[in-house]
């Protein structure tokens, strides 16, 4: 049987991961992917990690609060931001032994609640219901796709990982 995992360690990995995610929210940026009417946001597909280690949940919601704000996000989006990424994380979590269904959490977080950031934070005049069709699309990609393969290559080192 696995030792329980020190509190030093659970605190490396999620700095760790809130780094990545901060890392790949400016890769993105980069090449122009997390903007447009369909965004591609890399990070989003560390939303996995949760379904290996539950350090991943402060990982994430820290990461994204660190990325929205070092990217010049306006106050209501980092915060608001970073409070979708921690619900998606924690039903990512409760749901880590299905791990198709552990992809839902963030996907519907997001889509519901980034699309009232856009308009209120960024005075978007999109249709609230556009919005959450072109922030699913996004979500569905990053997580969806990207965060599933992430998921089927790590899934081998998931003992090592908890």
């Amino acid at each position: 049987m696995r030792e329980t995992k020190s509190p030093a360690r659970a605190l490396c990995q999620g700095a760790l991961i809130a780094a990545m995610y901060v890392a790949l929210t400016y890769l993105a940026a980069q090449f122009g992917l997390s903007s447009g009417v369909i965004q591609l946001r890399l990070s989003e597909a560390l939303c996995v990690m949760p379904i290996f280690t539950a350090a991943a949940i402060p990982g994430l919601a820290l990461g994204c609060f660190l990325a929205n704000a070092l990217t010049g996000a306006v106050v209501l989006d980092v915060v608001m931001g970073a409070i979708a990424t921690l619900i998606g994380a924690v039903g990512t979590y409760l749901l880590r032994r299905r791990p198709l269904l552990a992809l839902l959490p963030p996907i519907a977080a997001n889509t519901i609640i980034v699309p009232w950031v856009l308009r209120y934070g960024y005075g978007m005049p999109d249709a609230i219901w556009y919005m959450m069709g072109t922030v699913g699309a996004g979500e569905v990609l990053s997580v969806g796709v990207l965060g599933f393969l992430l998921y089927l290559s790590l899934r081998r080192y998931a003992a090592q990982l908890a």
